[in-house]
């Protein structure tokens, strides 16, 4: 994937909202639900916020990769394993909220400045092979609105429980 010059800055911008977006979505869900788990979605608002910022946390790494050490591997890892293994339900979601907010912060100011060139850097991800920045870009940017979409499904699901 190569993005024209233009999508990259949208995304770019779109990806340095990232945290306002999700502090503002998570308005919209009680805090007394975010323990909530269904069948149909078996991670509960608070594990789906730790997850963000652990995937995030892969993230700030993956991208300084692209930049000083191209054509490298990155590390996988299985979220579902760092669900249970890392006890997602005892870690803080604010604190995990702040962590994922000085993450991308910080690598949306590297970013927004790199030259074009930069962006035809790519890695190696053991489980997706070779992948571009504009890749890395596209995937992160759309990864917080993707979990809000989850956590709003959970959410009516428990709204729907609760009646």
């Amino acid at each position: 994937m190569t993005l024209s010059v233009e999508d990259r800055t949208a995304k770019i911008e779109s990806y340095g909202k990232a945290y306002d977006f999700l502090v503002e979505s998570l308005k919209k869900f009680p805090v007394e639900m975010w323990n909530f788990k269904s069948e149909k979605n078996p991670w509960s608002i608070h594990e789906i916020i730790v997850h963000i910022t652990d995937s995030e946390a892969n993230s700030y790494i993956r991208c300084r990769r692209f930049i000083a050490e191209p054509g490298k591997e990155v590390l996988a890892y299985d979220e579902n394993l760092w669900v249970s293994a890392l006890d997602y339900d005892s870690q803080s979601a604010e604190e995990a909220l702040e962590l994922f907010k000085v993450l991308r912060r910080n690598s949306y100011n590297l970013v927004k400045g790199l030259p074009a060139a930069t962006w035809a850097n790519t890695v190696h991800h053991p489980e997706n092979g070779t992948m571009t920045f504009d890749e890395w870009l596209d995937t992160y940017d759309r990864h917080v609105p993707d979990h809000v979409e989850q956590m709003q499904k959970t959410y009516d699901e428990w709204a729907g429980s609760t009646n």
